[in-house]
């Protein structure tokens, strides 16, 4: 699928409704990671019905333990195309055996993008058919390229206006979860840090507590190169791999485990919640220097 304006072109695949694509007309220049497997095989996926790993790689449901895999399953589910102009498009993806298999709840997850001039507006809407409360999480993952093929991260800060300092948590890499009693800080200067190859030494860096709303990819110089507007998510997740030439800028409606979280899923910390026939969205948005 294919959304086109003046300035940009965005490509999208049904395959996970991933955006495999986000070229900046204007410059010349692709915007979106281009998912070489060499650092990293995916381009912007979605995280549903789960953000990260859960605890051990199980949830509790009802008394029952079910197995998952890091970030979902509907990053790699095919999503049906339910509505598509030049500059907007909408995918579904619905409940099956398959996936009460892993997730006992019946859902439909509907993601829409909408392209406006400079950006592109993404969309999430999760209904519950069901007459039952039903649990999940939900986040973006879009990996952002360095804008010239020989960069490297020292060549780009991350900006956040309005911030003079944001604090964040690690994974323990022993539990394969959140550490949520180490908070380390992020002092920042003019709203800005730089990127470093030690600022990722330790995985995702996570931001709790509603901290982002926004937050810029910016050249050393502070020229702006791409951004992204979150304005009431709780959680938000900034990474990369060692010498990868992308950032990844992830809003998140709900984040990981905390290390040794073995309870009910209806009592995980963060977790979106829906009754029978209840509806939910939240949206964030991609903008173009």
């Amino acid at each position: 699928m294919r959304l086109e304006n003046e300035r940009l072109c965005v490509e999208i695949a049904e395959l996970g409704a991933e955006v495999l694509r986000i070229y900046d007309k204007k410059n010349g220049r692709e915007v979106l990671w281009e998912a070489d497997p060499a650092y990293w095989k995916r381009h912007s996926p979605v995280l549903f019905p789960n953000v990260g790993k859960t605890y051990r790689n199980t949830v509790l449901i009802n008394g029952t333990q079910y197995p998952t895999s890091q970030h979902g399953f509907a990053r790699d589910s095919i999503f049906k195309c339910t509505n598509s102009t030049k500059d907007s498009a909408s995918f579904l993806l619905v409940s099956s055996d398959e996936t009460k298999e892993v997730y006992p709840f019946d859902f439909e997850l509907f993601i829409t993008y909408i392209l406006e001039e400079n950006k592109l507006h993404v969309k999430w809407e999760v209904r519950n058919p069901a007459d039952e409360t039903m649990y999940f999480t939900i986040g973006g993952h879009p990996a952002f390229r360095f804008a010239e093929k020989d960069e490297v991260k020292e060549d780009y800060l991350l900006k956040f206006p309005g911030k003079s300092e944001l604090r964040y948590i690690l994974i323990d890499p022993a539990e394969a979860a959140a550490d949520p009693e180490h908070v380390l800080s992020l002092p920042l200067k003019d709203e800005c840090c730089p990127v470093t190859e030690e600022l990722f030494e330790r995985d995702a860096l996570i931001f709790d507590g509603t901290q982002i709303e926004e937050a810029w990819i910016c050249r050393k110089d502070g020229t702006p190169y791409v951004g992204m507007e979150c304005v009431g998510f709780p959680n938000f997740g900034i990474w990369s791999v060692k010498d990868a030439p992308f950032v990844c800028l992830e809003p998140w409606m709900g984040r990981c485990d905390d290390a040794g979280f073995d309870k009910e899923i209806s009592e995980k910390p963060g977790i979106n919640r829906l009754n029978g026939g209840e509806s939910f969205e939240k949206s964030y948005t991609v903008i173009v220097a």
